[in-house]
């Protein structure tokens, strides 16, 4: 009676190579579902005797250190910065909205941004401030 206690055999599957499978199929699935294209229907699409492509360039507007207005790198008084955009804007067509790039010195008052700001609020621009990446502590 006591040998047979001794015979039990125990089963056991080893996972250890079955979680690298599972890593590379997902992998493998990932990189497969970016390369899907989303738009799957297909158009033929008709053809027109004149391809004008419409560009996208930015507007401008630059303020120095001694508070002087810049559209386009032409000088502008402060005032005229409205009456400058509306004329560049008025110059694109309707369905491309040109972008600003606002580019103001550091060392200048907050007001004058916010002022550029409510401009092109008021003339619904998409407006960006560009900025200068700071250098690493190390360097």
């Amino acid at each position: 009676m006591n040998l047979s206690r001794r015979h039990r055999l125990t089963s056991h599957v080893e996972t250890g190579a079955m979680n690298d499978i599972m890593f590379f199929l997902m992998l493998f699935f990932l990189i497969a579902s970016t390369l899907v294209n989303p738009n799957v229907i297909k158009l033929l699409l008709p053809n027109a005797k004149s391809s004008k492509q419409v560009m996208k360039q930015p507007i401008t507007i630059s303020i120095d250190a001694a508070g002087q207005y810049f559209v386009n790198k032409k000088p502008v008084s402060p005032a005229s910065v409205e009456q400058e955009l509306v004329a560049l804007v008025g110059s694109t067509p309707t369905e491309v909205q040109p972008t600003v790039v606002l580019r103001v010195d550091a060392s200048l008052n907050v007001q004058k941004l916010v002022d550029i700001l409510e401009i092109g609020n008021r003339l619904k621009l998409k407006m960006v401030m560009a900025t200068q990446a700071q250098q690493a502590a190390g360097k």
